[in-house]
């Protein structure tokens, strides 16, 4: 279902004029720091002579040094300058093992808290710390000074009972203290189903956490309830709220008269899906025309995208419930959508042979793939045809696809060689689907080849996001972009490190350009290291986020670049449709904290891709239990300090082999070279090496596969 997901030097930016609220922080921070006491919200605003309109603009100084760190607000809700108190001031991040760290709000360094401290917190907490030194690897190691914010108010797991005693094991992992349950709060829940509790008394130093049955799901080993832990270990939005449905209930069930006007017909053009196999939102629609001029001549691209801003306005019910999903969740054989089904399946979902709302980004292609012009607007227009990629590929590849398809096809190879010119890097990665059976239990992992057709989709995409992003990013509207900083010099200088070992350099200097990571792409391709190589390569980039900060996008080589071309599943998407709106009728798109909204998006959607991640991994270990005893041959995909992550051929699941199995040696790990190096023997482990293992134990509720080499020394 997700299609379009791949994503220049960057121009210098005329400076931007600082916001209003910054001429409030130091004000606010001085008088923090004069107080004798924490201050309240009253007290400070009293102290500074905060009245009327400047109330909003005082908060969201406040805010911001509150996300800075700079400013730590008590249990209280009274407010402390942090450099006052030497306290830092973040949110706490659990580990398995026991202990935590303490990842800052001003971005600086983790801090290391052990196993005692973190007896008082849950993974998500905000806490304030006091640096008390530093653990035998250097790492900065504090003591808990205050709790500021619990997060966690209900955790999904698993009952057990010990002693007579029945407690919740977390399903995250990170919270690695039991939920004691008293007898009263446990009602009909018995030991070893899968239940949620609602916290009644929060951990301390001396005391366990306390809970209260709020919801028993049923057994672990349910159909589907993989899915329902993940809903709620997650924290994923799953149910619209009732004014929501009610809204989504009063929409038309048909475009209607009315939702014409000041719209283009474009009724009479065959524009056309294409999407995969199961996919039931259809967010875009595209149709192509050479230009007068015959084989040589350009083209006109049209890509068509559900005009869902005209259903979902800022503000209201469907609004405020897309916002927190801020994207739909795909799960194998279920989608938590971001929108009621009325409006993602039907009114707005680009469904063949009925009128659709959309906007349009209408391109003129030049014959060399370059879009000469462009222009944005809002129409009316009726899909032809809904074709699947495998059927569109199969008619372009046999030759009995119509002109229209053929076209687009022709369209498409332009689009590419501009690609390639660009310099855009593109890594060759295998997509994998689950088979299941009737009873909902995997048959079978098998890949699923991409092919032309999904590569002319994505090209007609990727135009119609840039174009959008310079339509925007002229204008000086705000908007979200779709930013891929450069790499981190550290990063850089690791990956030349280890590619000079191998007689390779990866052109460009201290700031390769993407043109350098395809030009060595190129390079590397025929060598039997290749996805050793892709691999490093790969890892040296940073992670794409969403942010009103305009740094372009490194991996596709482009200086401006937004999200446009999926407004039924990603919020982002729809804010970038109001923004071009609004540029079109000459306004401005307010109302919006758009470094907020930047995050929240960027946070929901690791978090959707954690949840569809760990429902994964649950089926993947649920059906290779019927294979522990087997021999595989797999591939190294991960080399840490603790062992060896394998995938087994033809199955597509890692396990992992601890290093105490790799052989009677001292293995000492080599990050930088990706390897464990025995020192006695001198045997290597590299990542991409070939490896045959045997599957020795699977477990359940950690999600672990455990290989051992099926040749030790």
């Amino acid at each position: 279902m997700s299609k379009k997901k791949r994503e220049k030097p960057h121009r210098q930016r005329a400076p931007v004029p600082a916001p209003a609220s910054d001429s409030y922080a130091e004000e606010i921070l001085g008088a923090l720091e004069r107080a004798g006491a924490p201050l309240t919200l009253a007290e400070l605003r009293e102290g500074l002579a905060i009245q009327g309109r400047e109330r909003s603009v005082f908060n969201e100084a406040l805010g911001a040094l509150e996300r800075a760190g700079r400013v730590v607000k008590n249990r209280a809700g009274s407010f402390l300058a942090a450099r006052r108190i030497d306290v830092i001031a973040g949110s706490i991040e659990g580990h398995r093992d026991g202990h935590g760290f303490l990842v800052p709000d001003d971005g600086s360094a983790q801090v290391f808290l052990p196993a005692p401290e973190m007896r008082q917190v849950m993974h998500g907490d905000r806490a304030s710390v006091r640096i008390a030194g530093k653990d035998p690897r250097g790492r900065p190691t504090g003591t808990i000074v205050e709790v500021l914010e619990r997060s966690n108010r209900r955790i999904v797991g698993r009952l057990h009972k010990e002693h007579g005693v029945l407690f919740l094991v977390p399903e995250d992992r990170r919270i690695t203290l039991d939920i004691l349950i008293p007898p009263a709060d446990a009602g009909r829940a018995k030991p070893g189903q899968v239940a949620t509790v609602e916290l009644i008394a929060q951990p301390s130093k001396h005391a366990q956490p306390i809970g209260r049955v709020a919801e028993v799901l049923g057994n672990y080993t349910d159909p589907g309830m993989e899915i329902e832990i993940a809903l709620r270990k997650f924290d994923l939005p799953n149910e619209f709220s009732k004014k929501s449905l009610a809204a989504a209930r009063a929409m038309p069930e048909e475009v209607r008269p009315e939702d014409l006007k000041g719209r283009r017909d474009l009724r009479d053009l065959p524009f056309v899906t294409i999407d995969g196999e199961t996919a039931r939102d259809f967010d875009d629609a595209v149709y192509a025309v050479r230009e007068a001029g015959g084989k040589n001549a350009g083209f006109r691209l049209m890509v068509a995208i559900a005009d869902v801003s005209h259903y979902v306005r800022p503000g209201d019910a469907l609004d405020e419930d897309a916002r927190e999903r801020g994207t739909s969740v795909y799960f194998p054989r279920r989608v938590i959508p971001m929108l009621p089904e009325k409006l993602s399946n039907g009114l707005c979902s680009l469904n063949p042979n009925v009128d659709r709302l959309a906007m349009v980004c209408d391109m003129a292609i030049a014959p060399d793939g370059r879009v000469t012009r462009y222009e944005f607007y809002a129409a009316v227009f009726r899909s032809k045809a809904r074709l699947t990629y495998t059927a569109a590929w199969e008619m372009l590849s046999k030759e009995k696809a119509n002109q229209d398809i053929k076209t687009l096809y022709d369209v498409y190879k332009v689009l590419s060689q501009e690609r390639d010119r660009r310099g855009a890097i593109d890594f060759e990665t295998v997509e994998t689907k689950m088979v299941f059976d009737a009873n909902g239990k995997i048959e079978r992992i098998v890949p699923e080849p991409r092919n032309e057709a999904h590569r002319l989709i994505e090209e007609c995409m990727l135009a119609a996001n840039v174009c959008a992003g310079n339509f925007i990013s002229e204008r000086r509207h705000p908007v979200l972009y779709r930013v891929h900083d450069v790499p981190a010099p550290e990063k850089v200088a690791a990956l030349r490190d280890f590619l000079a070992e191998l007689g390779l350099a990866l052109p460009g200097g201290e700031k390769p350009a993407p043109k350098d990571y395809a030009q060595i792409l190129e390079k590397i391709k025929s060598r039997p290291d290749f996805l050793l190589l892709q691999t490093i390569l790969l890892r040296s980039l940073k992670q794409a986020i969403y942010t009103p900060e305009n740094l372009g996008h490194f991996g596709l080589a482009f200086d401006a670049y937004v999200h446009f071309t999926s407004p039924i599943r990603r919020y982002p998407d729809l804010l970038v449709h109001r923004a071009i709106k609004a540029v079109l009728a000459n306004r401005k798109y307010e109302g919006i904290d758009w470094d907020e909204v930047g995050r929240h998006c960027s946070e929901t959607e690791r978090r959707a891709d954690d949840a569809s991640r760990d429902v994964e991994n649950w089926l993947k270990c649920y059906f290779m239990q019927d294979h522990v005893g087997e021999t595989f041959a797999g591939r190294v995909t991960g080399v840490t300090s603790f062992g060896l992550f394998v995938m087994l051929d033809g199955y597509f699941v890692d396990g992992l082999v601890h290093i105490s199995e790799l052989g009677r040696d001292y293995f000492r790990f080599e990050p930088t070279r990706h390897l464990l190096l025995g020192e006695r023997t001198g045997k290597r482990f590299r990542l991409a090496d070939r490896l045959k293992v045997k599957l020795v134990r699977v477990d359940l509720e950690t999600r672990k596969i455990d290989l051992v080499p099926a040749e030790k020394e």
